[in-house]
Order: C-alpha cells, then sequence, then structure tokens
C-alpha cells in the first residue's frame, strides 16, 4: 500500500531467531517474486526504452553480485554493526521519498535529454545503487529513482518502467548467490514468498481505502524504532 515492507519484514526474520545476514538472504528470496511480477507487469512501457534497458542491466547484474559476495564475505559481527545504520538509512529514504520524486520527476510536460555522457553516469551510479541493493536492498526503488533522473528522464511512467525490471534484476541475482551459498533459511522464505503474493494483492486493493499519510508515518516510525532495537543488538 505504501512500499518500505523491508522496514518490517527484514526486523520480523530478526525476530524470530535468525542472524542478520541470513534474515537479509531471507528477505532477499522473498521479495524478487515480486520484483519480478511488476517487472513483467511493465513489459510493454519498457519495451519502448529497451536499449537504455539493456545498457542498464550490465551494471545492474554486476553490481547484485558484488554487493551479495560482499556480504558474503562480511564478519557476522561486523554486519550487525552496520545494519542498524542501513535500516536508519532506508527509513529517511522513505520518509523523503515524496520530495524526491516531485524534484527528480520533472513537471508535466518534461524535455528528456539523455545524452551519451548521462548514460555513462548513469550506469556507474546503477552499479553502485545495485551493489547497495545486493548487500541490503531496502531503498533501492527510491535510489534508482534518483539515478534515471540524473541521466534525463523525466517522464515518471517511464522512469518506474525501467526501475521495476531493474530492481528485479538485482534482487534476482542477489537471491541465485545467497541459495548457492546456502544463506536462506527456506521455511520462512516460502511462508514470506505465500505473503507477498497475498499482501500485494490485498494491499492493491485496499490502498484507496487507506489513509497514505498515517500509513508512511506508521512505517517511518516503525523503522526508527526498529533502528533503535538494532543499534542495542550491536551493542
Amino acid at each position: 500500500m505504501a512500499g518500505g515492507g523491508t522496514l518490517i519484514s527484514f526486523p520480523s526474520l530478526v525476530a524470530f531467531g535468525e542472524s542478520e545476514i541470513v534474515a537479509n538472504a531471507t528477505n532477499t528470496a522473498a521479495i524478487w517474486t515480486g520484483s519480478l511480477s511488476g517487472a513483467i507487469g511493465y513489459k510493454k512501457d519498457t519495451y519502448v526504452d529497451r536499449k537504455l534497458l539493456i545498457t542498464l542491466l550490465i551494471p545492474s547484474v554486476i553490481g547484485g553480485f558484488l554487493g551479495a559476495f560482499v556480504l558474503v564475505i562480511t564478519p557476522e559481527l561486523t554486519f550487525k554493526r552496520v545494519v542498524p545504520f542501513l535500516v536508519l538509512f532506508a527509513t529517511l529514504l522513505f520518509a523523503c521519498r515524496g520530495v524526491l520524486s516531485r524534484r527528480f520527476r520533472g513537471n508535466s510536460n518534461p524535455e528528456e535529454n539523455v545524452t551519451t555522457g548521462r548514460r555513462i553516469g548513469g550506469a556507474f551510479f546503477q552499479l553502485f545503487v545495485a551493489t547497495y541493493g545486493g548487500y541490503f536492498g531496502a531503498g533501492i526503488g527510491i535510489l534508482m529513482l534518483a539515478s534515471l533522473s540524473v541521466m534525463g528522464l523525466r517522464d515518471i511512467h517511464k522512469i518506474n518502467a525501467l526501475k521495476t525490471p531493474l530492481g528485479a534484476v538485482v534482487n534476482v541475482t542477489a537471491f541465485i548467490f545467497f541459495a548457492v551459498k546456502g544463506l536462506i533459511a527456506w521455511p520462512l522464505a516460502i511462508v514470506m514468498v505465500a505473503g507477498n503474493v497475498l499482501g500485494g494483492y490485498g494491499g492493491a486493493r485496499l490502498a484507496k481505502r487507506v489513509n497514505q499519510r498515517r500509513l508512511e508515518i506508521s512505517i517511518i516510525a516503525i523503522g526508527l524504532i526498529v533502528s533503535g532495537w538494532l543499534f542495542i543488538l550491536a551493542l
């Protein structure tokens, strides 16, 4: 209904007793199905910008793999100390997403100018975003909104049509790597996939009936509380 689901699902896995690294990998295993289904839904829109999409797929795959690899080699204690900052960062991104969206999407009749230089710069930006996404993941949609806007895109529908499949590629790449490394708690992941499908369907139906502002404030409050809780656990 509002986004920010990882701010609830990730700490829930930690509360179930999973380590932060396993919780992160399992969360990735659960959410990639939603990203992939969204990418399929945007298939006709992304066809228009297929050249740009293909250009950004390469850094997305590389970054997703790199981020997942860095997570795997990160000592458990180190990641436990880092993760509160990551959750806080994702919470702040979520809190500022409205401002960022208005800032980057331009006006109702935008002029787009995606030059070669901007493509190159955007590819490097996407590599950074994908690396972060493979390592943790929360907030990559907002970061990609910024990266695609920096490239010169102004139509919010085109931006969404691109960032959805790119996010799916990052999540699927990280998911495959985590699965090969045996970091996924499969019983929990399977339950979460079912919840992801049901929640996505139910959320779409309830979105117009729920006060969005109150829901966003609730998610931000949860994110801040969880950040503090994780800081305490890291001590």
